[in-house]
């Protein structure tokens, strides 16, 4: 075919020739014609050892010179051991915003993350305190002074909040730097090494001693708080369950005849479904909640709006109404530590309890089962306590 001749191909032929094949010009570069009649330019070269092609665009596009003209600058490259595609990707890089990017990668994972909130809150942090510095930066030119200007700010007043975007950015740039749109070092690991050390004196949760449970028990059921707050609040305590797990939670999730609130994968922190075993208290709380929100595919939905209460609502309750130095999540440090200290239940019942994940994955490969039996009882047991020993009411249907 004359593989060293050059400007084989006329702008005449290139315009008029329809029949499909592959026609060369030299430097590498082809004409494509495919069998639906489209026209695009191709170039072959052996980039750092490798045959690659290169699509450098419709013919509609890009004329015949130009497309000799790129040809001949990828050609050189190659040559000096540089590599046309990567340095395409780069350009292309230059050109898109860190907001692009930043959209793209959060679109790409969303369906992967533990549920809708969880995305949301994710993208809504780039917005709130990320954005509004790099938004109309190109990806391809953020440094690690950029990312300081976006994490000096917060990180010792917001301390998690900073680690959480942090973790953002590096996943951003990561994937940026996948696609070709970034080279060298992450700059987000970089601003890191610049950062301050915050230390942690103490990031647990505030938590009641379990002693004072029973008498917070009683208190809720002779409060004036709004019904769907007192049921879930004392819901919370008697399942030791998520705060998120209960305010979410719907009707379609309770099995009454075998007394199980079946909690599925999506909203589980480990992603995992998850079978809380309920006992007559549970189901009081139940019966409570069908009368007075009888239309409501919600347990407890908002009493005014139908809706789910808001995250702050039980925290509102606990510290506001009772005066109580804990957190909703501390309660189940409250159920931990009465299970931990007063029982005989062994300490996998407890975390299975609690749907804490098997970090040794040894342990989680051989521990099949749920408990369920065993976390029966142990629910028994901690109803029975926060009500002062009421045996004959709490008894739990095994299944």
């Amino acid at each position: 075919m004359g593989s060293h001749k050059l400007h084989k191909l006329t702008s005449l032929f290139v315009k008029k020739t329809i029949a499909p094949g592959k026609y060369g010009d030299g430097h590498g570069l082809y004409l494509i014609v495919d069998a639906s009649g489209a026209k695009r330019w191709e170039q072959r070269l052996v980039i750092q050892g490798r045959r690659r092609d290169i699509g450098l665009g419709s013919v509609a596009l890009v004329s015949l010179e130009e497309a000799r003209e790129q040809a001949l600058k990828n050609k050189r490259l190659a040559r000096s051991g540089g590599d046309p595609i990567a340095e395409k990707r780069i350009s292309i890089g230059g050109g898109m915003s860190f907001k692009e990017v930043a959209l793209a990668v959060h679109e790409l994972n969303a369906p992967t993350y533990r549920n809708k909130k969880y995305a949301a809150q994710w993208l809504s942090s780039i917005e709130n305190h990320v954005l509004p510095v790099l938004s109309g930066k190109s990806i391809g030119s953020i440094t690690s002074s950029d990312i300081l200007s976006v994490l000096s700010p917060i990180w010792s007043d917001k301390h998690d909040t900073a680690k959480k975007i942090r973790q953002r950015l590096s996943q951003i740039m990561k994937w940026a730097k996948a696609q070709g749109y970034y080279t060298g070092d992450n700059p987000v690991e970089l601003a890191q090494m610049a950062l301050p050390k915050i230390s942690q004196i103490d990031s647990h949760h505030a938590a009641l001693p379990f002693t004072e449970l029973p008498a917070l028990i009683e208190q809720l059921e002779g409060s004036s708080l709004m019904p769907s707050t007192r049921l879930a609040l004392t819901y919370l305590i008697l399942t030791a369950s998520r705060q998120s797990e209960v305010l979410l939670a719907t009707w379609d999730e309770i099995d009454i005849d075998k007394r199980q609130w079946i909690i599925p994968a999506a909203r589980m922190k480990a992603g995992s479904e998850h079978i809380v075993p309920l006992n007559d208290r549970t189901m009081a709380v139940f019966n409570e909640a069908k009368e007075l929100y009888p239309e409501s595919q919600l347990l407890f939905p908002n009493h005014n709006t139908g809706k789910p209460l808001s995250d702050n609502a039980l925290r509102l309750a606990l510290q506001k109404r009772f005066k109580l130095n804990t957190t909703t999540h501390g309660l189940r440090s409250s159920f931990k530590d009465w299970a931990t200290e007063t029982t005989n239940h062994a300490n996998e019942v407890s975390e299975m309890a609690l749907a804490h994940k098997i970090s040794n994955a040894v342990e989680a490969a051989y521990r099949r089962g749920n408990l369920y039996e065993k976390r029966c009882q142990l629910m028994n047991d901690w109803a029975d306590y926060l009500y002062g020993g009421e045996n004959t009411v709490i008894q739990l249907v095994k299944g």
